[in-house]
């Protein structure tokens, strides 16, 4: 019997301890880390035709709201679940929603029946909102999460019947209210590297979904009865004045860390704003995008790579909401 062996013995038999050997480590090198769950490889999945819809989805032309953080998503879900047709939810982030087999035998039987990780996480999610458009009474419901941009293609490809609305603000805006909501953990140099790769996602999935309707914050704050009639007749329903006033009739839900749950929202009202940045004001990465959406002269540098996008007028106001 070895000397570990008769140690351990008598470290049982006196304190109830046991020695063992540390794992081995290459000097100088850390141990590598599990990949966190949004590391993983894609999961694959099949894109149902139009003419399986029937069997495939429970859930029929849903609305995504696709926009960077703090470019007014919480706004307008509230405005639009204030109309008698719409729910709009808080954010519900499905894309953080996985599904797993965790053995051989469920794995092969799911395979069997033709659904992969992927398909079998694209049945829960149509659950998940036909659940909740059910429990509503309406007949549509809006998602608004941002980080759906980063999955749009997937979302197209999961309810290919699904409808798209493009949020836009004016960039450095957006990058001004991401650090002043918390100016310590994000100092404004990090606030603009966090903004630009959603902006540049929102403009990516704009550009190749013509058909989707494109609106800014801006122009909602500035006249949000035009802009409101005009969301409507692309969603195919009647405008209704509630939508104005929706803290007096919307179903959505205020839910701190799930969208923007501050003083102005919780007014009920859409409420005034303040002057757009001049252009010398603007940060020089997002000067591209702010071109590109119509904020600037400039030239948008990256609209090549991109490609052409829907026309967005150039803006003519000099009023941005506070946030």
């Amino acid at each position: 019997m070895s000397l570990a062996r008769h140690l351990n013995r008598a470290l049982t038999a006196t304190t109830g301890l046991q020695v063992r050997r540390a794992p081995r480590t290459t000097k100088g090198k850390k141990e590598p880390c599990a990949p966190r769950p949004a590391e993983r490889p894609a999961a694959p999945y099949r894109c149902p035709p139009p003419a399986e819809l029937s069997t495939e989805r429970l859930l029929r032309q849903p609305v995504f709201i696709i926009s960077s953080i703090r470019s007014g998503s919480t706004l307008l879900r509230m405005m639009l679940g204030a109309h008698p047709r719409l729910h709009a939810p808080h954010e519900l982030h499905l894309g953080r929603i996985r599904v797993d087999c965790t053995n051989w035998f469920s794995q092969r039987a799911m395979s069997t029946l033709g659904l992969d990780r992927g398909d079998l996480e694209h049945l829960l999610w149509d659950r998940v909102m036909h659940r909740e458009l059910s429990r509503s009474g309406k007949d549509f419901v809006v998602e608004k999460t941002p980080a759906n941009v980063y999955m749009f293609q997937r979302l197209r490809d999961c309810w290919p019947d699904a409808r798209f609305v493009f949020l836009l603000r004016h960039p450095e805006s957006i990058a001004r209210s991401w650090h002043e909501s918390d100016p310590v953990k994000r100092p404004y140099d990090k606030a603009v590297g966090d903004v630009l790769p959603y902006v540049r996602a929102v403009e990516k999935a704009r550009t190749d979904h013509a058909d989707g309707c494109t609106v800014r914050y801006e122009d909602i704050t500035a006249d949000p009865e035009r802009e409101m009639r005009r969301l409507c007749g692309y969603l195919g329903v009647d405008y209704d004045p509630a939508m104005l006033d929706y803290g007096r009739r919307s179903d959505g839900e205020l839910v701190r860390g799930l969208g923007d749950w501050r003083d102005n929202i919780r007014t009920g009202t859409v409420q005034p704003g303040r002057a757009l940045p001049g252009e010398d004001e603007i940060a020089e990465p997002l000067r591209p995008v702010s071109a590109a959406w119509g904020y600037t002269s400039l030239r948008p540098a990256w609209s090549v790579s991109l490609g052409r996008g829907p026309s967005v007028r150039p803006v003519t106001g000099r009023r941005l909401p506070a946030r």
